[in-house]
């Protein structure tokens, strides 16, 4: 089983482009995944929902709801660190994929040689970097 954690952007793709991204996680890896929701994404989330945009308000309440699929797991973080680094580190830390669409995340990741899986062409998941 590959450990996969989502970005918070990544959450956004089902409503937007109704992918099921679980599904098309696990099929383009080749293997079942423990989706991974992380602490600070789901702070993300929440805010997201209570802003002021009524939009994206909108859509941080159905990334929300399909979030539940995902596990949820508390991750401390240090004073300066954001959420990216926080991915960074863990991914690092466990060996294991990110979903992200965040072009600086991406960049980041496969510096340190980490698998991102991104969508392209509104249409299909992707994967960068191969499996661990």
């Amino acid at each position: 089983m590959i450990k996969l954690i989502f970005d918070t952007n990544f959450l956004f793709l089902p409503a937007r482009f109704h992918i099921d991204v679980l599904a098309e996680c696990a099929a383009l890896l080749g293997e079942r995944v423990d989706p991974l929701l992380i602490s600070q994404v789901r702070l993300e989330l929440d805010r997201m929902a209570s802003g002021r945009s009524v939009k994206r308000g909108m859509e941080a309440s159905l990334a929300s709801e399909y979030a539940k699929r995902l596990r949820f797991v508390t991750v401390e973080s240090g004073p300066k660190e954001g959420t990216d680094d926080v991915i960074s580190r863990l991914a690092a830390e466990w060996r294991c994929v990110v979903a992200t669409n965040d072009s600086e995340l991406k960049k980041r990741l496969r510096d340190i040689s980490v698998p991102v899986i991104y969508l392209r062409e509104r249409s299909r998941l992707e994967l960068i970097g191969g499996r661990k």
